[in-house]
């Protein structure tokens, strides 16, 4: 029961979408209504406005990493162990992929699960930002940055996290990511994948 409970917990912290909750604050459009239509930090830098971008990379990362930092400090005294912690990761992540608060309509989850991987080990949360990075230079893909970051953090999981909970609930997020990138892995196949710095501008009944 206690589990559940965190669980739910989570899944409510992980359901504030800081992609709509900045845009709303600032007065812009809502990022499911233009570009790509995924409410997160990269859609809302097609508004031009850098700093509602990065308000939103912080907050979605932020409360991952704080759902998992919260459980894993209360954990302890509530007799719970790993299986409790890999659940509230999972919940969290969930929520900001399906959030309550905005009809389910949610974003990929790349920032968050980086917070979700910071608290459950730095080592995991470099590794996959190094991939990422690597990958992104490389290719200007961040669709196939995410992707190759999450596989690559499924199979370190095992190897950092030991084989156990944490490192499954590890592999089910990275799942996750892939599945939500599905459309972006069929535009790379076709060769219609926007790269970084290429894409459209957003049409000015957009802006406004």
């Amino acid at each position: 029961m206690l589990t559940l409970l965190a669980a739910l917990a989570a899944y409510l912290i992980g359901s504030v979408s800081f992609a709509v909750v900045m845009s709303r604050l600032l007065g812009l459009p809502d990022p499911r209504t233009y570009g790509s239509g995924n409410p997160g930090a990269t859609n809302v830098l097609r508004t031009g406005r850098k700093a509602a971008a990065l308000a939103t990379l912080i907050g979605d990362t932020a409360k991952g990493a704080a759902a998992v930092l919260l459980m894993r400090w209360l954990a302890p005294d509530l007799g719970l162990g790993e299986g409790a912690i890999a659940v509230v990761a999972v919940a969290a992540f969930a929520g900001h992929l399906y959030p309550v608060y905005f009809r389910f309509q949610g974003g990929k989850g790349v920032a968050t699960a980086f917070g979700l991987l910071l608290a459950l080990d730095v080592r995991l949360a470099l590794c996959a930002l190094v991939v990422f990075l690597i990958v992104a230079v490389a290719t200007r893909y961040v669709s196939l940055a995410s992707i190759l970051a999450a596989v690559a953090t499924a199979a370190l999981g095992p190897w950092l996290l030991g084989w156990g909970p944490l490192a499954l609930g590890v592999a089910l997020i990275a799942a996750l990511i892939v599945w939500r990138h599905r459309g972006n892995l069929q535009r790379l196949l076709a060769g219609q994948e926007n790269k970084v710095g290429l894409r459209k501008p957003m049409p000015p009944t957009e802006q406004a």
